[in-house]
């Protein structure tokens, strides 16, 4: 030990060799793992026990200046060198963040500068992001108050909301994981979730990848995270999704067919076309509007943060909710920070304390207040329910189309992963203008849409609607499209049936290209190849009898499908949780896991448990695509260089053939995959690589 500590001494001379001592030897005293190394999330009470008066974020910052050489896992030299960066800031004078950072984020006054922490890129240094603290805090109290007493992950809970604590507790997956079932129950099948307080870079990504795929099944916009982004802890992008996450649960109720009784917010000569049209945040605001003019006041809002800010109109919606509780009082305090910790304190009073603080109300952080009347409106809505008249059957008659409603949501979801705009809330009404449709038709069909003549400047006439929408249709047909009878008009008039066919023609010539880019040779895949591969894979995972179609009866059961991931990854389905799909529940368990666990091998699913159960013929087939494009994508990922499998020589190529003919191989693919996609497994051992992949 004594020559480690001079070596160590050496390389870190603002430690003394009896420092290095003193921490070499409490470093040893830690739950160490078998490797001798300390889980990246006990370093900060490992520091404090050597160094009491350190905070979380400083001894952060300080492991982000080192490069580990384990995922997530910190060794005894690690630790020294954290101590010893720790020691020479304190000799600098810390580090701190320059005029030049504030600057760079055009961030001018020191109001606003104080609640925002600038992030540097390591790898870029002129690139920076911001995250306002305000924001983190309130989203980390939400997830504290959402999670405790969690079975696996309560012992982790409360998070610091004044520290960067978030970010490093959300790398495994798990609480976002857990908040988005929190936010919209039964996403996740938690058995398919990796769980413990050890857990490997490859359990890792994939709960990441079951929390990315997730989030897009739920209409998050994830387009550039990927699992890698979540298990590094990148700052933006975690609190970006957190509040995605956050932000479809608020809003998940604010639903004409969950509140009928929100028919009432439509204005003098409002069609409930012209409704339907609004997203939920413009929803709230009508509904916030709809309550100050109830309550015989002057002003209105537009918006969730200066028509805020004052706290005046907060006070009087507060007051006319529950007026029993919520007086205008505060309305005669002239301080205005005073005035919203007294309107907050009226919001305690009905349990509705929740998101904002006064200062962040005073500073008018639209986020936060848009969380705030969302609360609001899903404990008080407040509002008449509708009567059983003429005006409840007319909102039946227009809305109500429930035998489309799964599809609707699944197609919606799937063109709001092309990344469209404007974003997808209710299909039938968002695509009668054609522009979507027809950026979707350019993603798919690269360079098919001449703009020019696409009209997009809104709001478009109906005759300048149905040009685009026609020009979708010939689109269409010129990729073979089954479109008889269908016009442009069709899709303005938001015909269910023909826009469902439309949308569903899209997204399956979507599915079926990647699947041709991704086979070794290009060509089209068919329906009956797709049927053929699921047959072969799901014949090396289990016992299920080969289906004939995507519209066979036995896929119901959930138990074929089982079979195909089971194939596909063998151990990753346990059999013990497997039902025998005899019932209508037993069957929803198997389709429930199935899903889940076909997103943790990182396939983007739309279906949902009933579509199985149901047998819908195009539902399924987006899912077995899905899993073949992953299969290919990973199969893909193997070096193109030759090597050798039992003595015999195999190119990617050969094993891709191999694989998917079935031919005996997609076992040892996989577990051979399983190793491919261990980050850094090829560039720490080439040679490992090559003698697992000829194990198998």
């Amino acid at each position: 030990m004594a020559n480690d500590s001079l070596w160590l001494a050496k390389k870190y001379p603002v430690l003394k060799p009896w420092d290095i001592d003193t921490l070499v030897q409490e470093f040893q005293r830690q739950d160490l793992d078998a490797n001798k190394g300390l889980p990246q999330r006990k370093l900060f009470d490992a520091v404090k026990l050597v160094e009491p008066q350190r905070e979380y974020d400083e001894v952060r910052n300080a492991l982000k200046k080192i490069s580990l050489s384990r995922p997530d896992m910190v060794d005894q030299d690690e630790f020294v060198e954290v101590i010893a960066i720790l020691r020479q800031g304190d000799k600098s004078g810390g580090s701190g963040v320059g005029n030049a950072a504030r600057a760079f984020e055009g961030i001018t006054s020191e109001r606003a500068y104080e609640r925002r922490t600038i992030l540097k890129s390591e790898q870029n240094t002129s690139s920076a992001h911001t995250i306002n603290e305000d924001e983190r805090e309130e989203f980390t109290n939400h997830i504290n108050l959402a999670l405790a007493g969690d079975s696996d992950i309560g012992y982790r809970l409360p998070i610091n909301p004044h520290t960067m604590q978030l970010f490093d507790e959300a790398r495994d997956g798990l609480i976002l994981s857990k908040l988005i079932n929190y936010s919209m129950p039964d996403t996740i099948d938690e058995r398919v979730l990796n769980r413990g307080k050890r857990l490997s870079p490859f359990q890792i990504t994939e709960n990441n990848n079951v929390a990315i795929n997730s989030a897009k099944a739920i209409g998050c916009s994830v387009v550039n995270i990927g699992s890698q982004d979540l298990a590094e802890g990148r700052e933006h992008l975690v609190l970006g999704l957190v509040w995605q996450i956050i932000k479809k649960g608020l809003l998940a109720n604010i639903n004409i067919k969950l509140h009928p009784e929100l028919y009432r917010l439509l204005e003098d000569g409002e069609t409930l076309e012209d409704f339907l049209k609004l997203p939920p945040d413009m929803i709230l605001l009508r509904w916030f509007n709809y309550h100050l003019a109830a309550a015989g006041w002057h002003r209105r809002v537009s918006n969730f943060s200066s028509d805020i800010k004052d706290s005046e109109n907060y006070t009087v919606l507060l007051s006319q909710l529950v007026p029993t509780e919520c007086t205008r009082a505060p309305l005669h305090e002239r301080d205005l920070g005073e005035r919203a910790e007294q309107m907050l304190q009226n919001a305690d009073r009905i349990g509705c304390r929740r998101y904002v603080s006064p200062k962040t109300v005073v500073n008018g952080n639209p986020k936060l207040n848009l969380a705030v009347v969302a609360h609001l409106f899903n404990t008080h809505p407040c509002l008449e329910p509708l009567e059983d008249t003429g005006e409840h059957a007319e909102l039946d008659d227009y809305l109500f189309h429930d035998q489309y409603d799964r599809e609707a949501r699944a197609f919606a979801l799937w063109l709001n992963s092309l990344n469209v705009d404007p974003f997808v809330n209710y299909l039938f009404e968002d695509i009668k203008d054609g522009i979507v449709l027809l950026q979707a038709f350019d993603t798919i069909f690269p360079g098919s849409v001449n703009w020019k003549k696409v009209n997009t400047r809104r709001p478009l006439m109906r005759f300048k609607q149905i040009e685009n929408t026609n020009m979708a249709v010939d689109l269409g047909q010129a990729h073979n499209f089954s479109l008889v009878g269908i016009q442009g008009a069709d899709l303005t008039d938001g015909v269910p049936t023909l826009v469902l066919a439309v949308v569903w023609q899209l997204m399956r010539a979507n599915i079926l290209q990647t699947l041709a880019s991704l086979s070794s040779h290009g060509q089209r895949v068919t329906d009956q190849d797709m049927v053929q591969w699921a047959n072969r894979v799901a014949q090396t995972g289990g016992q299920a009898q080969p289906i004939r179609s995507f519209s066979d009866p036995a896929l119901a059961s959930g138990r074929f499908l089982l079979d195909v991931l089971n194939g596909m990854k063998p151990g990753v389905v346990d059999p013990q949780l497997v039902t025998p799909g005899r019932s209508d529940e037993d069957m929803k368990q198997n389709a429930k896991y199935a899903i889940s666990i076909a997103r943790k091998l990182g396939a983007t699913i739309f279906l949902l448990p009933e579509d199985i159960v149901e047998v819908k013929p195009k539902m399924i087939l987006t899912f077995i695509g899905s899993l073949m494009a992953i299969h290919h994508t990973t199969i893909m990922a193997i070096p193109k260089a030759l090597f050798k499998v039992g003595g015999i020589p195999f190119t990617r190529d050969s094993v891709l053939l191999l694989a998917v003919t079935g031919a005996g191989c997609v076992y040892g693919t996989y577990v051979m995959l399983s190793k491919f996609q261990e980050p850094g497994y090829l560039r720490r051992s080439p040679r490992f690589a090559y003698k697992d992949a000829g194990k198998h």
